[in-house]
């Protein structure tokens, strides 16, 4: 194996009768460099995306966040919630009330998700850095105030410190609906605009209305002791993962244990199928780029037929034949992998570095493409051109075995 090996390494770089196999096999080579080159940096941009993405839904999402498996309400005054409120692990232990609300300002009227968050909030998230407006208050002792996404306040057309209030609706969970007066029907309760923040994210940004508990309470009627989730924030130092199967034994499977990727799967889960299949389609066009080795290889065989004769005539058996050209047209698979590979490597190197490709518009969050390089989309891509390099390789050298069985080739 390692003489058929040498031979292939002699012919990839000897000089060949005929020039026109060198040029073959320079252009196949860069094919695959392009290719390769071409997945490592788009996986490269994906995972930077994907990171940048992560770090501003982190700015807003508690580190812990436990919900119920099933239904939407939950006692938070049970022994085992209790056990979960005395650990030390925790630094701050916050109830949340969410639901579906209808706001409605003046003559528009928007649907939207009101959180009502306890004094524990504001010590869980950096506030600061996403309020564009106002300030984060939640009740000035006369009248109730709101924080708001910036998406929800430009479809009211509110501001901050406005005049005119924003009242919210919420159906009764109890009583039976009023058809003569139905807005008897709704818990209503009206609140001003105290602020407005930014988060550069749909979900939050265009939906969200934070509310103090004890409102959110009143409007959708929920005692002291529920909630519909708990968010926590853990004492520095402690690992996430082993407080989280500690909550998550001690509750049981009731509830779900989520950290900051689990809270955003879904987002998480689009993404990274998003990133996959599109490294099918750059494989595909990867796969037409080592295909040409077939050419490469198929002229390399006619051109050797000489060194072949020899190679038998000195004992070599149609195995270490096989092997050298099949050895050859993986090599030339291998080269144009690894000069891919440095390039794309180097490119995105650069471009986390220097920034040469620039996000343009208006509303961009960062001024260039992010990229991170992971050596596991590296290994991944250097394995699948060496598997496509040995079967498009395969095709020629079992042509040559099957010419070796002809009466002309004895």
């Amino acid at each position: 194996m390692n003489l058929a090996f040498h031979i292939a390494r002699r012919y990839l770089f000897a000089k060949k009768s005929h020039n026109a196999i060198n040029i073959i096999s320079a252009i196949s080579a860069l094919g695959v460099c392009i290719g390769t080159m071409a997945i490592v940096c788009v996986l490269s941009v994906f995972n930077g995306f994907g990171d940048t993405i992560q770090q501003l839904f982190s700015v807003f999402d508690p580190e812990l966040k436990i919900e119920l498996t099933e239904g939407k309400a939950f006692n938070t005054h049970t022994p085992e919630w209790n056990k979960v409120r005395q650990m030390n692990a925790i630094a701050c232990f916050d109830e949340v009330i969410e639901d579906n609300a209808m706001l409605h300002y003046k003559e528009r009227q928007v649907s939207a998700v009101i959180k009502g968050v306890g004094e524990s909030f504001t010590k869980m998230v950096q506030i600061d850095s996403i309020l564009l407006a106002g300030d984060f208050t939640l009740y000035d002792g006369a009248f109730h105030n709101g924080v708001m996404g910036i998406g929800l306040a430009g479809a009211l057309n509110s501001g901050v410190k406005t005049l005119d209030p924003i009242t919210i609706y919420v159906p009764k969970r109890t009583g039976r609906i009023d058809l003569v007066n139905p807005q008897r029907s709704f818990n209503t309760q009206i609140l001003f605009l105290s602020g407005i923040f930014s988060i550069k994210q749909a979900i939050y940004d265009d939906n969200l209305l934070i509310v103090s508990d004890s409102l959110a309470r009143q409007l959708f009627e929920y005692n002291d002791s529920t909630a519909t989730s708990v968010e926590l924030m853990l004492k520095k130092g402690m690992h996430i993962k082993t407080v989280q199967k500690e909550i998550a034994k001690e509750l049981g499977s009731k509830f779900k244990v989520l950290d900051r990727r689990e809270q955003q799967s879904d987002y998480l889960r689009i993404q990274k199928i998003e990133k996959w299949v599109t490294y099918l389609i750059l494989s595909f066009i990867l796969l037409i780029a080592v295909f040409n080795i077939i050419g490469s290889l198929s002229m390399l065989i006619i051109d050797k037929q000489n060194d072949i004769v020899t190679l038998r005539n000195l004992g070599a058996d149609d195995k270490l034949v096989r092997r050298i050209f099949l050895f050859e047209g993986w090599l030339i698979s291998a080269a144009g992998a690894v000069m891919g590979l440095i390039l794309g490597i180097a490119l995105c190197l650069g471009q986390a570095y220097f920034g040469w490709i620039k996000l343009n518009g208006a509303n961009v969050i960062i001024p260039a493409y992010p990229v991170k390089v992971e050596w596991m989309d590296v290994a991944l891509t250097l394995i699948t051109v060496l598997v496509m390099g040995f079967f498009a390789a395969l095709y020629p050298v079992r042509h040559l075995a099957s010419k070796e069985n002809k009466p002309d080739m004895q």
